[in-house]
């Protein structure tokens, strides 16, 4: 018998499968679940680069529930695989795990420092910008390279609307359904990463660390 996940109601049930049937459809459809102390994060990347050369930014959509308090847990899987339990408070989980990239990274709990706000009808307006940008970039019969060159141009670029952070951030907000209303998000930081909080779940992205050879310096004397 597959596993499930508890939770104290129906509507919470609804609300975390409503939360992977819009992950399934972004980024690689994987979506991570870390279970402790009563609250389950459920975790999805929109965007994430596929090497290290790709400019895509790390952009991921966070959501907090209630869950079983004995419930402990920390995996990956494919996000169209959460089905409905016979139980209207259970989901059940697939088989088996998958991996994913962009979880073997994990945002900090604590050190987040307020810095500023964006108004949440500004991440909706420059999310439909993008994808129409995207779309509109895009030739016909493009292939896949050609269109996660456009997308990674498209959302990682810096957006001074959004104070300058890539632009994805917008989507990822936009597409997982956390704009709602006319709330103002909070911005916070902590080290290299950056949380939006709406009402709805929070969008995280990370400061992208390059590596590889420093510049030559001149020793000895002149």
């Amino acid at each position: 018998m597959s596993a499930q996940l508890w939770f104290p109601d129906p509507s919470t049930r609804s609300d975390v499968l409503t939360f992977a049937d819009r992950a399934a459809r972004l980024g690689d459809g994987a979506v991570r679940l870390r279970a402790a102390g009563g609250t389950l994060a459920l975790t999805s990347a929109p965007l994430a680069p596929q090497s290290l050369l790709e400019s895509t930014p790390t952009v991921l959509g966070m959501r907090f529930v209630r869950v079983d308090p004995e419930l402990e847990c920390d995996l990956v899987v494919d996000a169209a695989s959460l089905t409905i339990g016979d139980d209207p408070r259970a989901v059940v989980l697939p088989d088996s795990a998958v991996t994913a990239p962009w979880a073997g990274v994990s945002p900090p709990r604590g050190g987040w420092v307020e810095e500023s706000s964006i108004e949440a009808a500004t991440l909706a307006s420059r999310a439909q910008w993008g994808i129409a940008a995207v779309a509109e970039a895009v030739p016909e019969a493009a292939g896949e390279d050609v269109v996660r060159l456009v997308r990674a141009q498209v959302w990682g670029e810096a957006d001074g609307e959004l104070g300058q952070l890539p632009r994805g951030v917008a989507f990822a907000a936009f597409a997982l359904g956390f704009i709602a209303g006319g709330e103002t998000a909070a911005v916070r930081r902590s080290g290299p990463w950056t949380r939006i909080t709406l009402q709805r779940g929070h969008v995280l992205t990370r400061t992208r660390v390059h590596t590889g050879l420093t510049e030559v310096r001149a020793t000895g004397v002149a």
